[in-house]
């Protein structure tokens, strides 16, 4: 087959590997950072909401209280996923994105609750689309840099495979490979 001519292997592995390079970097050190707690910070700012009734753990009706006061603020909503978390018998909506994050949930005053905005680092913001928690735009772009990724490593695999004097150090790193990645996570 001439896709797989070592050739053409060569330009498309170089080529792909030179594009999806910054987005490697990215999640490479992020993901490494993230291992040892680096998560990068934010700047918390906290409101009080004047409410005509007392919020219930209804992520609906939590969610349109955010956008009304995110609107009002003149901010953007998260572009994550909105939850509702319990604890006990608490409850707070979480709205994470790569920007910010906000938090709402009711306080001692029943017709008080408490905003928290909080708004993303530079490195906090990169950690949080590297968790999934930017917009889709940037979820298909994470998305195909997996693709790429896997089809890197593949080609090379290939290229390594058809060079004879690498094919037994190839088969050797391969099975290594395995062995330590089962070692990883029987350890773990």
């Amino acid at each position: 087959m001439d896709i797989f001519n070592r050739s053409t292997l060569m330009k498309a592995h170089a080529l792909l590997a030179a594009f999806i390079l910054p987005v490697a970097i990215m999640f490479f050190v992020t993901g490494a950072l993230y291992t040892w707690g680096i998560k990068g910070n934010y700047v918390t700012n906290t409101h009080e909401i004047h409410l005509q009734k007392p919020i219930q753990d209804e992520r609906s009706e939590l969610v349109a209280l955010a956008e009304k006061e995110l609107q009002r603020q003149d901010l953007e909503t998260p572009t994550g996923q909105a939850k509702i978390k319990r604890m006990g018998s608490s409850f707070r909506l979480e709205w994470t994105g790569s920007n910010m994050d906000i938090i709402i949930e009711p306080t001692s005053e029943p017709l008080i609750a408490k905003l928290e905005i909080k708004n993303t680092s530079l490195h906090r913001q990169f950690v949080q689309l590297h968790k999934a928690k930017g917009g889709e735009p940037f979820k298909v772009y994470a998305a195909a840099f997996a693709i790429a990724l896997l089809l890197l490593l593949v080609s090379g695999f290939i290229m390594a495979w058809q060079t004879p004097k690498l094919r037994k150090l190839t088969l050797a790193s391969a099975a290594l490979g395995i062995a330590m990645f089962v070692a990883m996570v029987v350890a773990s």
